[in-house]
This record gives structure tokens, sequence and C-alpha cells, in this order.
């Protein structure tokens, strides 16, 4: 639950009380429209405080960042595509006094890069900098705006160190990441501002779709920064040899310790919307990651002398072909696992 005074609609309904009256209501293409606990909008909603009369945009765009509270933005690089879906979320967390830390500066695009920077001086009325650059993984469209983000703090005389978990030696050569310093497992990196600490993000190692994956807390407003281990409105592709579906997995289980102990409901992905739920939304995964499994395993031993072609007719065959080529990665991930664990 996002602090008092963190609300962009304070004096509105609550989200916890907000909720229970089924809908939420957003906007949409000029027209408000309500959104059920089931559809994606839905956690962006409850996070935002949105009620009737001052309702959430929801249509994406790239030109300006997104209130999601009065210490997180939201500006989504323009980048969308199949991989990407509507766009790889970058986020601002912190506030004029204290600075901000920035989390997922995107792809190499300067025009997105100028305008994370840019939302950083018009939030700080000129005068924020950014604190600390996290990257969550080494792909292409999360961590390459990290050295020309720098580099544009640098001109105005601050130089915030890169931070994260370097690519390991199974990342492709082509998109490897060199942090300036390497975060630890359960690090917290700390904002201060004029009445001591005010913003606190705790890293948590979570390896599988990337072996130097690395999602945050947002400690004093329960927040999960997911990256692309949790997403809105897709399962994310666990590619080796750099992905590993039994890390995938484990890293599940203890986003969920995480999420309990620290009482998350909600989580903010590096693609699409404000999850709700997001205990329950790791149970659906694991659950699916697992009934996937099942029919990869009933694939190989219907068809033991197959190949990755072959199997995910069998094992994909409620998605659509188009889709084949990119799940075809998740499934040897999937055939991987099974073998080490004698499966097969």
């Amino acid at each position: 639950m996002p602090r008092a005074g963190q609300l962009l609609y304070p004096h509105g309904d609550t989200p916890s009380s907000a909720a229970h009256a089924g809908v939420l209501v957003g906007w949409r293409a000029g027209q408000p429209v309500s959104v059920a606990p089931h559809e994606p909008p839905f956690g962006e909603l409850l996070l935002t405080g949105s009620d009737a009369r001052h309702p959430h945009v929801l249509d994406w765009q790239c030109e300006r960042p997104v209130a999601l509270l009065k210490n997180v933005l939201r500006l989504t690089a323009p980048n969308a595509g199949f991989m990407t879906g509507p766009g790889t979320n970058s986020y601002l967390v912190g506030d004029a006094a204290a600075g901000f830390i920035a989390i997922d500066p995107g792809p190499d695009d300067m025009t997105h890069v100028a305008r994370l920077w840019q939302a950083v001086r018009d939030a700080g009325g000129g005068h924020a900098t950014i604190r600390a650059i996290v990257c969550t993984h080494s792909h292409p469209d999360h961590a390459p705006g990290a050295k020309p983000l720098q580099a544009l703090c640098a001109q105005q005389g601050h130089t915030p160190p890169i931070l994260g978990l370097p690519s390991a030696s199974t990342a492709d050569p082509r998109h490897t990441f060199h942090p300036d310093r390497a975060l630890h497992d359960g690090e917290r990196l700390q904002l201060t501002g004029a009445h001591g600490i005010t913003h606190t993000l705790r890293a948590i190692f979570t390896p599988g779709h990337a072996a130097n994956h690395v999602c945050l807390v947002l400690e004093e407003d329960a927040l999960l920064f997911s990256g692309d281990h949790i997403l809105n409105g897709s399962t994310t592709i666990v590619d080796p040899p750099d992905g590993d579906m039994s890390a995938y997995l484990d890293s599940l289980t203890k986003l969920d310790a995480a999420c309990a102990h620290g009482g998350i409901d909600l989580a903010l992905p590096a693609h699409g919307h404000v999850l709700a739920d997001v205990r329950g939304v790791i149970a659906r995964l694991t659950a699916h990651r697992l009934a996937r499994e099942a029919k990869v395993l009933a694939a190989l031993r219907a068809d033991p002398q197959g190949n990755l072609d072959r199997w995910v007719t069998y094992a994909y065959g409620d998605t659509p072909s188009s889709a084949w080529d990119a799940a075809k990665r998740s499934l040897l991930a999937h055939v991987e696992r099974l073998r080490k664990l004698g499966m097969v």
C-alpha cells in the first residue's frame, strides 16, 4: 500500500476500498472506461487511486512520463513490438529533494534517453538529479540507454553510477552489460531528502529470464519492480543458455516469499501496465510453466527422436504458429530442465 500522501488522488477512494467496488474507472481514447479486476490495467488504476473525477489515462504513449505515484514516474520507450509489447518501461523513483533512481533506461535511443533526463528536470524544477541508474538485466531493450543517460547527467556536473549485475559468460556477446558496480543480493539503494531516508530500493537477484536479472522492491511503498521476470499480458521468454527454466521457477518462489514478507500486492513490470495481486500472478505463472512442461514432457515421450520444430507443434499447439519461433526458446529451456531432472 503506497504511503499516505503519495497517491495521485488521495482525496478519493483509497486503492483498497475502491477495489471492493469490482471495477475502477480509467480513461482511454478520450473516453472513461470501466476496468474489472481481471483486466490488465486494473492494477495501475488501483495504484494511482484513479476515480471517476480524476481518471488515469491508459493510452500508451512515449512522449511524456506517466505519474503512477507522486514519487514514481514511468516513461515508455518507443520500441513497441512482438517481444516488447507497448515498449520498454523506464521508471524514475524519487522526488525533487532526494533526487531520483532510474530503472531500466531502455534501448540505445537518444530521444527516449533525453525524455528521461527532461522528466527528472521537470519534476525537480530544473534542479533534481539522477543519483543512480539501475538495469534489471543486460538485454538490448533495457540496458544500452544507461551510458547515454549517465553522459547527460555528467554534462550537468553529476555522474550517477550504473548499477546491476554484469552479464554472465552465457550472455549473447553482442549485448553484454558491465555496470560501474555490481549490486549485492539484498542490497538497499537509498535516497535521502531533507528529513532523512525517503526512498529505499532493495535488490532481489532473480536469474531465469537472464542470468543477471535483478528485481527491485520499493520498501516504503511495498512495490515490486519486476523487470522481465513478471510481465503484464504475456509470459516472458526463457532463452538458453543465458536463460534457465529451473532458475526462473526458483526465482518466482523467491519473489513470492519477498512479497509475502513485505505485504507487496502490486508489481511494476518492464512491459505492460502495473499488475495487481502479484502473489496470485506468481502462482498462476508457476502453474502455467509446470503445465507447459507437462506438455513438453509428453511431446518428448511421444516423439523421442524429434526436434524443436516437431515438439513445438505438440507442446504449443494452443498458441498461434506465428509465435512458435519464440516459443521454441522456452521449449528448449524446458527440455534442458527435464533432462537435468532425469525425466527424459
